[in-house]
C-alpha cells in the first residue's frame, strides 16, 4: 500500500491512496474459505461448495468490503502520523470507471486542512467585565416581597392599588379560560389598573390584551397561550373576579430571621440587609461572567482572522447528515455555521496554547463539589468522603454527564484566562440597569 498527498493550498488536499493484490488477498482469501464452510447452496453438501462457485457468488462482495476497511484504516492511521488536523471527514472523489476485476486500485481523497493562526487575546479595544451589585432599592424591594410571602392574607371587599385579585381570564374565541392571580403592579400604564380600583366580587372588567401587561410573559402565563402567541396578541378577554386579597406584611423580627437562614444566622435587619446583598451578588456575578464570556467570544470572532476551506465544507456537509442536502442547502447550512465553526477553532487553540484541557481529577473534585451543594439542600451538612466519591464514581460513569461537565469546566477555564489576559474593564451596575441596557 502506497499513501501519498498533494497539497492543492494552504487549506485543501488530495491523498491518493494506492491498494496492491497482496495488500487484501490473503484476508479476502481466508472470509471465502470460511464462506465455503457455511455456505447453504442447493445440490451441495454444506462444507462441499466448490471454491470456484463461492467466488463466483460472494467474492465482489468480499473484495469491496475488506478495500473499503483498508482504506479507512489506511487513511485514519495516516492521518494521525502525519498529524494533519481536518476539518471535517476526507471526501472520496467519484470513480465512476472503477474496476473491480482488476487486481490493483487507487482511491483519492479530498482533504479540508484547518487553518494555522494567533489568537491575539489583548484586543485594542477594551471589554467591559460588569460587576453587578446589589443597591438599596433592590434590597428593600427584596425585603418587602419577603414581608409579603411571610405575611398574612386578608380578605377585601373592592380592590385596592395593593391588592391580590384572583379571576378568570375568558375568551370565547380563542378558547381562553385561565383562573389566575393578578396585581396591579403588573399591569401596563395608568387605565388598566384604574378599571380594577373599587372593583368587587363577581365583576367582570373587560380588557384588551395588547399593551395589558408591562411584560408579553406575564399576558402568557396569565391566559395561558402559547409563547408565540402572546407576542403581538390583540383580542378582549373579560376577567372576572372570584377573590380580592390583601397581604399584610410580616414583622421584621428574629422569628422571620430565622425561618429565612437557620436559627440565630441573622438577628437584625441591618444583618439581613447584608445578608441579601451578599447572596443576591452571588448569583448577580454568574451572570456578569457570562455576558464577559459571551463579549469575549464575540471579539475574538470578529478580530481573529483566517480562511475556511469553505467549498469543501460546503461539499462535506452535503453527505454529512442522515439526509443529504442540495448544493443550495449546503451553502445556507455553511453560512448559519460558520461562526460557530470559527470559534470552536479558536478555542480550541487557546486550550492547546494555554493547556486548559480538563484532567480526570479536575472532573471528580468537580463532580464531588457538585454533590455537596445538591446534598446541603436536602440537609446533609456533612457528607463522608466515600458517600462523595461512590456518588461521583456513578455520575462519571455516564459519558453525557462527563461531557456537560467538561464543557463547564472548560468554560471556567476560559473565562479566568480572559480576566487575567484579555483586555478587560470593570464597571459597576445596578441589576436593574444592566437588565434593562442588555436584555429589554
Amino acid at each position: 500500500m502506497n499513501i501519498t498527498r498533494e497539497n492543492i493550498d494552504a487549506l485543501n488536499a488530495v491523498v491518493t491512496v494506492d491498494i496492491a493484490k497482496e495488500d487484501y488477498s490473503d484476508k479476502v482469501e481466508k472470509i471465502l474459505v470460511d464462506y465455503r464452510k457455511s455456505a447453504n447452496i442447493p445440490g451441495f453438501r454444506k462444507g462441499h461448495v466448490p471454491m470456484g462457485m463461492v467466488k463466483k457468488q460472494y467474492g465482489k462482495a468480499v473484495l469491496v468490503d475488506e478495500v473499503n476497511k483498508l482504506l479507512q484504516d489506511a487513511l485514519g492511521k495516516y492521518l494521525v502520523e502525519e498529524k494533519l488536523d481536518v476539518l471535517g471527514n476526507p471526501l472520496p472523489k467519484a470513480q465512476d470507471d472503477l474496476d473491480w476485476d482488476a487486481e490493483a486500485f487507487s482511491f483519492e481523497f479530498e482533504l479540508g486542512l484547518a487553518p494555522e493562526f494567533d489568537v491575539e487575546l489583548k484586543g485594542k479595544k477594551a471589554i467591559t467585565h460588569y460587576n453587578i451589585v446589589a443597591d438599596d432599592k433592590m434590597i428593600d424591594d427584596q425585603i418587602v416581597n419577603i414581608q409579603k410571602q411571610y405575611g398574612k392574607i386578608v380578605s377585601q371587599t373592592e380592590v385596592t392599588k395593593d391588592s391580590e385579585i384572583i379571576g378568570t381570564f375568558t375568551n370565547e374565541e380563542k378558547e381562553i379560560d385561565n383562573s389566575t392571580m393578578i396585581t396591579l403592579d403588573k399591569l401596563k400604564g395608568k387605565t388598566n389598573p384604574k378599571k380594577f380600583i373599587g372593583a368587587k366580587v363577581g365583576d367582570v372588567i373587560s380588557l384588551k390584551t395588547k399593551g395589558l401587561f408591562n411584560n408579553d410573559h406575564d399576558l402568557m402565563n396569565a391566559l395561558k397561550v402559547p409563547h408565540d402567541d402572546a407576542h403581538g396578541l390583540e383580542i378582549e378577554v373579560n376577567f372576572t373576579i372570584t377573590e380580592i386579597n390583601e397581604r399584610e406584611l410580616a414583622d421584621l423580627d428574629q422569628e422571620l430571621f430565622d425561618k429565612l437562614f437557620g436559627e440565630g444566622k441573622v438577628t437584625s435587619v441591618t444583618e439581613l440587609k447584608d445578608k441579601i446583598k451578599e447572596d443576591s451578588e452571588k448569583q448577580f456575578s454568574q451572570q456578569g461572567d457570562q455576558k464577559l464570556l459571551n463579549d469575549v467570544t464575540e471579539s475574538l470572532i470578529e478580530n481573529t482572522k483566517f480562511d475556511l476551506p469553505s467549498t469543501f465544507l460546503q461539499k462535506w456537509m452535503q453527505t454529512a447528515g442522515e439526509e443529504e442536502m442540495t448544493e443550495e442547502q449546503a451553502k445556507e447550512e455553511y453560512e448559519k455555521s460558520e461562526k460557530s465553526m470559527r470559534y470552536q477553532l479558536i478555542e480550541g487553540k487557546l486550550i492547546q496554547d494555554h493547556k486548559l484541557q480538563v484532567q480526570f481529577d479536575e472532573l471528580k473534585a468537580y463532580s464531588m463539589d457538585m454533590i455537596k451543594v445538591q446534598m446541603a439542600q436536602f440537609g446533609q451538612m456533612n457528607p463522608s468522603d466515600k458517600e462523595l466519591e461512590d456518588i461521583a464514581a456513578r455520575i462519571l460513569s455516564n459519558q453525557d454527564e462527563v461531557k456537560r461537565m467538561s464543557e463547564q469546566l472548560v468554560s471556567q477555564k476560559l473565562l479566568n484566562l480572559y480576566k487575567t489576559e484579555a483586555n478587560i474593564k470593570t464597571k459597576d451596575i445596578t441589576y436593574d440597569d444592566f437588565v434593562k441596557e442588555f436584555y429589554s
